[in-house]
């Protein structure tokens, strides 16, 4: 409206046109005919007001259009706003619940890496600690806090693992099994696993103590030694005993007639030769002895213990294993066992303990057997001067009763000590037996530490001799 009203205020002013426009509004004398004017005025007027109108009422359908197509794109936008703050909601749902699954999952692992009673030690390529759990801590004394992130051989060089059994199982990704054992403490096995399907190279080292399993393994062999050797220990005895009787019976015999002079009658030429043959029968008589006492040993140990230990006096058994070994022990070429100075330091108020008689009876039947061996090895070595000696210490020490064997023999190398007691193979090729497996204490050490719930160690020095240490416990 605005355009046309300007429109029509230029065509009406200029000259030319107000001259054309204006000649049907004048009389013929030049007055102006006002009624015309008015008239036509009018006319234009609602003509223009007439347009207007219609321009405004198309504008305004248009801009109700407008406004109706906003409003559908304002609800269209609403309701994706809407439907995307609900999928949001949901997503964050979803996210929020899965968050707590995973650290739900995460916590149930590390609960479980903490309580397993294995040591476990995760570790990256170049030996840096990355998990360390409750049983690390306690073997180590190093909380998890400050091994993780640390090298492991600075903060524990005695470990058993190396770095090369790290890079053997990284290149072979196989795992890599180690055994770790100190005898009469502890076994440990030790196993090194590559990490698979893992960003980074790693291992996890796990550390089994299989203690209670190996000594339960050699309670089931020493006890199956047992019990083959009560089998032969019955069957030697009662196959020795029958011809030994009639041995000594016909010794017996033999003795009778020689006193009684009727073999040789005095004055007779043999004469000269009772004497002789005399000694020759005491010295059978005697060694047959021997042999028969060494058949009741066999026979009481064959018999087994009872199934519950008594009170006995340790000193009288320990008296008793000297006469059995004085009778027993015997090398060719070597010192006799009863040339052996034996001293005695015991406590005469040493009390009774709770024992089994005949197990203990062998285990210093062995002492006394291997401490023999050293005294008679060194004695073939050492000048005439020297004098083998036994000495046995008997007492009581707090709630347990102390026992000591010494000797002075050849005493044994701190490799020698380290496996006396142990009755497995220690080298690392599997089919050689260890260094002088037959000089071993397996059966004694199981006696005593097993049975008797005892302790039993040793000290020695090759040049001085060895001492053998036993505890019994009183209660």
């Amino acid at each position: 409206m605005t355009r046309l009203t300007l429109l029509a205020t230029l065509l009406l002013s200029s000259p030319l046109a107000q001259a054309s426009l204006l000649s049907p509004f004048r009389n013929d004398d030049g007055s102006t005919r006002w009624q015309y004017v008015a008239n036509f005025s009018s006319g234009v007027l609602i003509i223009l007001l007439t347009l207007a109108a219609c321009i405004l009422f198309v504008t305004w359908r248009r801009a109700r259009r407008y406004n109706l197509e906003l409003e559908e794109i304002r609800g269209q936008l609403e309701q994706r706003v809407k439907d995307r703050t609900a999928k949001l909601e949901q997503e964050v749902a979803e996210h929020v619940v899965t968050t707590q699954r995973l650290q739900a999952s995460e916590s149930y692992i590390q609960n479980i890496l903490r309580s397993m009673p294995l040591v476990l030690v995760g570790m990256n390529h170049d030996g840096t600690i990355t998990h360390w759990n409750r049983k690390a801590e306690q073997l180590s004394g190093i909380r998890a806090d400050n091994a993780i992130g640390r090298n492991l051989w600075s903060i524990y060089p005695d470990v058993t693992v190396t770095p090369r059994h790290i890079e053997r199982a990284l290149e072979t990704g196989e795992a890599q099994t180690l055994r770790y054992s100190q005898a009469g403490s502890f076994h440990m096995d030790i196993t090194v696993y590559p990490l698979e399907n893992y960003s980074e190279p790693g291992v996890v080292v796990l550390v089994d103590d299989v203690t209670r399993r190996v000594v339960t393994e050699n309670m089931l062999i020493q006890h199956d030694k047992l019990s083959s050797m009560g089998e032969l220990a019955t069957a030697m005895a009662n196959d020795i005993n029958t011809p030994l009787q009639a041995i000594l019976f016909d010794l017996r015999s033999f003795q009778s007639i020689l006193d009684s002079n009727r073999l040789f009658p005095e004055g007779s030429p043999q004469s000269n030769e009772a004497e002789r043959v005399q000694h020759l029968l005491h010295n059978a008589a005697k060694n047959g002895r021997q042999v028969e006492s060494v058949i009741r040993n066999l026979q009481q140990f064959a018999r087994g213990r009872s199934g519950e230990p008594e009170d006995a006096n340790v000193i009288d058994i320990l008296e008793h294993s000297l006469v059995q070994a004085n009778e027993a022990l015997s090398l060719p070429d070597a010192i006799p066992f009863s040339s052996i100075q034996i001293e005695r330091h015991f406590d005469p108020d040493t009390p009774l303990a709770p024992c089994y008689v005949t197990e203990l009876q062998q285990v210093f039947l062995s002492l006394f057997r291997h401490a023999y061996q050293s005294l008679a090895d060194k004695a073939a070595q050492a000048p005439a001067e020297f004098k083998p000696t036994l000495k046995l210490y008997a007492g009581q020490s707090y709630d347990s009763l102390s026992l000591r064997i010494q000797h002075n023999g050849i005493g044994l190398t701190s490799e020698e000590q380290m496996y006396l007691f142990e009755p497995y193979l220690h080298s690392g090729n599997s089919d050689q037996p260890a260094a002088g497996a037959d000089k071993r204490l397996s059966f004694a050490y199981f006696v005593i530490t097993e049975q008797h719930k005892g302790h039993m160690a040793v000290t020695s020095d090759p040049a001085v001799g060895t001492t053998f240490h036993l505890q019994l416990e009183l209660l």
